[in-house]
């Protein structure tokens, strides 16, 4: 929490510009050390690791405390993730909406979704498992009584991995775990989700082989890809002025078009959910009262429909690349965040987050090799229970711009079902706690 080097928003953002940089530029190179490296290693990892190396060094931080002359703590924040998560990742999902296929979408067929719920009982299944293995070697860990039971903090744990945010603090509401030590769970929230994005983002660049080994049936996703490719051939062109204006203009239209709507309608779902009696499916409910869950959705909707219309030709025009630069912004705002040093800080509350990750892995690797589904449903369905909506469209648009959509739409989906599921899942590491 202290002071990094640089705090200036301006600065970081142009440190993490550079990262970006190194590593198009370093990716670019066909032949030597480089054009190894990135043979095993994905650029999309190194855009995200490169600035949670600065992190760790003490350059950049995503939140930091300094001592004020009068001697009062003096709290600091970047908004460099707010702003790249609420402004350039809607602004990116309606430029790599515009050339969708929605028909080929469904023609990917069901194996998408029994991975998502794969995932969503991995994370159910995971948490009482996970304080089991562990209270075999260290008790103390998921002991606590009260409010400051380890059971009641893993459900906000829960509540993020199945769901996103709103889910989170729904279960902290539900559970009233101690403020005091729900820093400690956000902190394993962090390092953990990170970690198995990062591992993710690795086998993307091997998902050759892993579908290989799975002996997946990729045609329809390759059929998407090649129809969108087809599609962008026949419409391509240089880019004018004017073609890049109009596709901001489309897309920053929209996203502040899904703020003003947002706004409106998360006041309008908080009051109506309020109002619910029970409180049991107030907090199932509370998702909707998320202003980031109705940006999402309208861009998302729009920009659907958008893809109807003549304004998917703008894809011939680059509109997919310029939405794959926002979303490298938003991944380097995402590692910014992973502060490696971490990992070793609560070692015990780490183990409980990667056993818990692991057996999510495990079963969703099991399952994919049952059904033979590709890594891409795999990642997907994967990202859109633990990272929700601001991280599975970066891991779905790495397979290719067009898929980003998919990741969108479990996403959102698994902030319908996060409360539900993570209220389940509490009450098994409730009972487990006390075996």
């Amino acid at each position: 929490m202290t002071a990094p080097t640089f705090t200036n928003d301006a600065i970081v953002f142009g440190i993490l510009m550079i990262s970006l940089g190194f590593v198009f530029y370093t990716e670019s190179k066909t032949s030597g050390f480089w054009h190894k490296f990135y043979k095993i290693v994905p650029g999309l990892f190194m855009a995200y690791f490169i600035p949670a190396i600065f992190t760790t060094l003490g350059v950049i931080a995503p939140e930091w405390e300094t001592v004020s002359t009068a001697g009062e703590a003096v709290k600091g924040k970047s908004q460099l993730y707010y702003v790249a998560s609420r402004f350039l990742l809607p602004a990116a999902l309606v430029l790599m909406t515009l050339s969708i296929d929605l028909k080929a979408i469904f023609n990917l067929g069901s194996k998408a979704l029994i991975m998502f719920f794969t995932g969503t009982i991995g994370i159910i299944i995971g948490g009482p498992l996970a304080i089991l293995l562990i209270s075999i070697f260290s008790p103390e860990t998921v002991g606590g009584a009260g409010f400051d039971a380890v059971w009641r903090g893993l459900s906000t744990l829960a509540g993020s991995w199945i769901g996103g945010g709103a889910n989170q603090t729904a279960m902290l509401e539900i559970y009233q775990y101690s403020p005091a030590k729900y820093g400690g769970m956000v902190f394993v929230d962090i390092v953990v989700a990170n970690i198995w994005m990062a591992i993710l983002l690795i086998g993307i660049g091997r998902k050759d082989k892993i579908n290989k080994w799975l002996k997946a049936d990729t045609t329809a996703i390759e059929e998407l890809k090649e129809k969108v490719s087809s599609f962008t051939q026949s419409v391509k062109r240089n880019p004018s002025l004017t073609d890049l204006m109009i596709m901001l203009a489309i897309a920053f239209g929209t996203v502040g078009f899904g703020h003003f709507a947002a706004s409106y309608l998360s006041s309008l779902f908080s009051d109506l959910v309020a109002g619910i009696e029970s409180e049991t499916w107030k907090n199932v409910f509370t998702f909707l009262g998320s202003s980031f869950f109705w940006l999402i959705s309208i861009s998302t909707i729009i920009a659907i429909i958008l893809s109807f219309t003549k304004a998917k030709n703008y894809e011939g025009a680059g509109a997919s690349k310029l939405g794959s630069v926002f979303i490298y912004i938003l991944v380097a705002t995402i590692g910014m965040k992973m502060d490696l040093a971490m990992i070793f800080d609560n070692l015990g509350l780490i183990a409980i987050g990667l056993v818990w990750m692991s057996i999510h892995a495990g079963l969703l690797i099991l399952v994919a090799k049952l059904i033979r589904a590709p890594y891409f449903f795999l990642a997907v369905g994967s990202q859109a229970n633990v990272g929700g909506a601001a991280s599975a469209p970066i891991v779905a648009s790495a397979f290719h711009p067009s898929l980003a959509t998919v990741g969108v739409l479990l996403a959102v989906f698994g902030y319908a079902i996060g409360t539900v599921g993570a209220i389940l899942c509490t009450i098994l590491m409730e009972i487990a706690s006390k075996i």
